[in-house]
């Protein structure tokens, strides 16, 4: 047995659901079926900080068993978007390296109905996009008087951010956020830092340890007060 399937074997023996376990096989036959450009990963949704129990062609976003939960995943917990819904399909996914992913994920659910893991599909199409980038242009360049409309992307406001830790996880919320003021961090007002936590608590940056740390070092703040401002904007 590799150190990779008894990493994956130690980490699945810590996952109690008996439920999750079955999706374990399925993990390494979609990845069989679709080949090395296909990453597929399981999640348990119940340990966000590690959650990853099962991947196969984890090179292409550099993850391994144990690693943490993305972005849109704690999105879709904390606005309870899997109730609506047993899967998103052909979504935009970003990878280290300017890499891009087209990814899906089915929401595994228990008896009651709530998401106690994630079955992910990760295909790499960066040389297909290029490759794309250029027809596009050669055929647009052909055709640019013919007045074709640009197709309709499903799920076109949909994103993820693949990253390998946690703390990468963390940093990339937080900048995305503070990305739309012009000012620094510590020189925001009162009403734009409670704004900040108010956008970050709904992305779900709160449901993993060391979010409320993090972000009172970015807004150099004490937890305390970021504990306050989450108190008032709930």
């Amino acid at each position: 047995m590799s150190e990779v399937e008894v990493k994956q074997s130690r980490q699945v023996n810590e996952c109690h659901n008996e439920l999750l376990k079955m999706y374990i096989p399925m993990v390494t036959f979609i990845a069989n079926v679709m080949g090395k450009h296909c990453e597929v990963v399981l999640h348990d949704l119940t340990n966000p900080e590690n959650s990853i129990v099962a991947i196969e062609n984890g090179e292409i976003s550099g993850r391994r068993v144990g690693g943490p939960i993305t972005d849109l995943v704690l999105k879709v917990m904390q606005e309870g978007a899997y109730k609506e819904v047993d899967f998103i399909t052909n979504y935009k996914a970003s990878v280290k390296g300017n890499r891009t992913c087209r990814s899906s994920s089915y929401f595994i659910k228990n008896e009651t109905g709530e998401i106690i893991g994630v079955l992910c599909v990760n295909v790499d199409v960066t040389v297909l996009e290029n490759v794309k980038s250029y027809l596009d242009d050669f055929i647009m360049t052909s055709f640019q008087n013919e007045g074709q409309k640009p197709l309709k992307v499903h799920n076109s406001d949909v994103f993820e951010s693949l990253h390998e830790t946690v703390e990468d996880v963390l940093e990339n919320m937080i900048t995305k956020v503070l990305s739309d003021y012009h000012l620094s961090p510590d020189r925001l007002s009162i009403d734009e830092k409670l704004d900040v936590v108010r956008k970050l608590n709904e992305a779900g940056l709160f449901l993993l340890k060391g979010g409320v740390s993090e972000l009172a070092q970015k807004l150099k703040v004490s937890e305390a007060t970021i504990y306050r401002y989450l108190s008032k904007v709930k």
